[in-house]
């Protein structure tokens, strides 16, 4: 019989060769069940000298209804994704809370996701990423299909949903930021948000674009500030970028000075590094002529030695809470969602107002 002729080599036929049931082979395979160890190498030995690998991992996966991959959505391109220190710590955590329960994970932008490629994935469950505008469309898609939906910062929308939320108190941590900048006698602040919606527009952020904000984050960092400082301007940034961070601080800072902010809120790290270049550029100094706050505490390229303040957030242990969820929502069990809690860090970024301005009257609590 010619090698093309000969015939494909089996879970079967090895079981067959080893003595031993199909069953009990395929338990050798599987490392799982009541196998001795002898058996375990019987079979093992067989397939080696029959030259078979192994179970196919497809087949396997039909006969459980599972892919082992969970998609993870992005809530932009995955190369700004990944210059974003967040989402690369984020995602270390999501596969440490995995473990080896999954066999991959799928990496999807949020564009792919509402042009259909999340709902059609082969995947058995999903982590959509803080900041994402699109959690109002992705999810009942998923939830239609019956896949498990964890979301990370989702706020009222994933609540409004019924699906698990690793959550972040966006609106407390912006809060003690802009009350820091309150004591040091600050009146004058403006804040640059992160993307506010589908669309990403920049620009000055009118009351009618914030009642149509759909990026949870965002709207929750906002309105943190707006409880300290109500009529604090706002200008949103289109993508979490040190490059629209700049845009947006000149836009904000290139006024005569009666009018410039002495301090600008940014709702991400990145977003300040980018006021911290366009206030270089303009001949600013900071802290003596504007303060910059910025939001995650991780290190930043372009920031160098200058230790900014900012909100510390637990970005890993975020991360791995969602991969345990997921974990959980696939046992069949459930998964309660939380709110992790950041630590406010005290840089070299800010200070009082140099004008000498008083600090602005407290709101009755």
């Amino acid at each position: 019989m010619s090698s093309a002729e000969q015939p494909r080599v089996t879970l079967s036929l090895v079981a067959e060769h080893a003595g031993v049931s199909v069953s009990t082979a395929s338990l050798a395979f599987s490392g799982a069940g009541p196998v001795s160890d002898a058996t375990r190498e019987r079979v093992l030995a067989a397939a080696r000298e029959l030259g078979y690998s192994g179970p196919d991992p497809r087949a396997r996966s039909l006969r459980q209804g599972r892919s082992g991959v969970v998609g993870i959505v992005f809530d932009e391109s995955l190369l700004n994704a990944f210059r974003d220190p967040v989402n690369v710590s984020t995602l270390d955590g999501i596969a440490t809370g995995l473990g080896s329960d999954s066999n991959g994970l799928l990496l999807m932008t949020e564009s792919g996701a509402v042009e259909g490629g999340i709902r059609e994935a082969a995947v058995d469950a999903a982590v959509i990423m803080g900041c994402s505008p699109v959690f109002g469309s992705v999810i009942p898609a998923l939830q239609a299909r019956g896949v498990p939906v964890v979301t990370i910062e989702g706020g009222a929308q994933s609540y409004a949903a019924g699906v698990t939320d690793i959550g972040l108190d966006n609106a407390d941590a912006a809060e003690t930021l802009a009350r820091h900048l309150a004591e040091l006698g600050h009146r004058k602040v403006a804040v640059i948000t992160l993307g506010t919606d589908e669309h990403r527009e920049t620009g000055p952020l009118t009351p009618e674009r914030r009642q149509a904000m759909t990026t949870a984050v965002a709207a929750d960092r906002l309105e943190g500030v707006l409880r300290v400082f109500p009529d604090a301007p706002a200008w949103s940034a289109g993508h979490n970028l040190v490059e629209e961070g700049a845009l947006a601080a000149r836009a904000l800072l290139e006024v005569p000075e009666r009018e410039r902010p002495t301090a600008v809120l940014a709702q991400s790290d990145l977003l300040a590094v980018g006021v911290l270049q366009a206030a270089r550029d303009l001949g600013l100094e900071v802290p003596r002529d504007l303060s910059v706050t910025g939001f995650d505490g991780v290190r930043i390229d372009g920031l160098g030695d200058r230790d900014l303040t900012t909100m510390r957030q637990p970005v890993a242990e975020k991360g791995k809470a969602a991969g345990t969820a997921v974990v959980e929502l696939l046992a069949g069990r459930p998964a309660a969602s939380g709110v992790f809690v950041c630590t406010f860090h005290r840089g070299a970024t800010t200070a009082p107002p140099h004008d000498g301005v008083s600090a602005p009257e407290r709101r009755p609590e």
